[in-house]
């Protein structure tokens, strides 16, 4: 009677934790997107044209990488000529893909280098949502987003070469979207990931919780796993929105507790164990302005992709190497 009590009670818990498990991944992909009738949603992207596309192949001996970049945020809400207003940029506008093309071409001259690099164009939301800093608000317009790039990681897993490893990589809400395609990806998938890259972006308690893909890295050379890392000035300035982030690990010399790094020679890397966050001594990053008190303010936001961009290509090059000898191992 006793053991028939015990396995029922495991079994409630059982589904109980299935079914929070269920509700979290439809609650970050959700079936329906809906939108106000006074809101524009430009027309969706087609992955299959080659022109929502950019490439470059950098892999001449064919011991590299495909690498999946996913653009950060770059409009802000704009209107129709009937006075309807976007939340979301229109992969169709020349400007708004030469905005998204500015980033994506300064990326791809280093992580193209020994690796194929791929980047879709996507209707990515825009920054008004952002600043409301209301989480309810950024995630329902962040799910065309997000659904854009599930579509486009799609097409690029559908017609790469299977026998190669990807790498997942993206800038602020291209971070996010790494999360989310790390969620969307099956077992099969996840099994040829070298590594995923959070720029600029938190993961929270609840992504890890719902994706067992999320593993966060602990060195230099471990393959399957997640890194992630923010910059700031100081831990008080830690942005609750973007860099909230449960793991992290200095990407100067991939330690995961606070020994110091430095970069350039002149630039003092530390990584805070408590806040999971890059402190930084050295570097004021004036380069980069302000934006409506919401990003560079205390924080390095804009540098993520650039401060550390050295540090990144060869770890594309040591995660690649490590994830193809443990093929040979299998």
């Amino acid at each position: 009677m006793k053991q028939t009590k015990l396995w029922i009670i495991a079994v409630i818990l059982f589904y109980c934790s299935a079914l929070s498990i269920v509700s979290c991944k439809s609650h970050r992909h959700p079936i329906v997107i809906t939108h106000t009738e006074s809101e524009h949603v430009p027309q969706a992207p087609d992955y299959s044209d080659t022109t929502m596309w950019v490439k470059v192949d950098g892999d001449r001996d064919g011991t590299g990488a495909d690498v999946f970049y996913i653009v950060s945020t770059w409009e802000k809400d704009w209107q129709t000529g009937d006075g309807q207003v976007s939340h979301y940029a229109d992969v169709w506008n020349p400007t708004h893909r030469k905005h998204m093309a500015t980033e994506i071409g300064g990326v791809a001259e280093y992580m193209s280098r020994g690796n194929r690099f791929f980047a879709p164009y996507y209707r990515h939301s825009t920054i008004d949502g952002f600043v409301t800093l209301n989480e309810d608000t950024i995630s329902r317009r962040t799910r065309l987003a997000m659904r854009d790039v599930c579509e486009a990681f799609d097409h690029f897993e559908q017609h790469r070469d299977k026998s190669r490893p990807f790498i997942l990589v993206g800038f602020s809400q291209g971070g996010m979207a790494v999360v989310e395609l790390l969620k969307h990806i099956d077992d099969e998938t996840y099994q040829q990931l070298a590594a995923a890259y959070v720029l600029g972006y938190k993961v929270t308690p609840d992504d890890t919780l719902c994706c067992h893909h999320i593993r966060p890295a602990k060195g230099e050379a471990d393959t399957g796993v997640t890194i992630c890392y923010n910059t700031v000035k100081d831990v008080k300035y830690v942005n609750p929105i973007i860099s909230a982030t449960c793991i992290g690990i200095n990407p100067v010399n991939w330690t995961t507790d606070d020994t110091p790094a430095i970069l350039h020679d002149t630039i003092t890397v530390t990584l805070s164990p408590q806040y999971h966050v890059l402190v930084v001594e050295g570097y004021p990053g004036t380069e980069y302005r302000p934006y409506k008190d919401f990003i560079n303010v205390g924080d390095i936001h804009s540098c993520e992709p650039w401060l550390y961009k050295e540090c990144l290509e060869r770890n594309f090059a040591v995660r690649s190497r490590a994830w193809r000898e443990k093929q040979l191992l299998k």
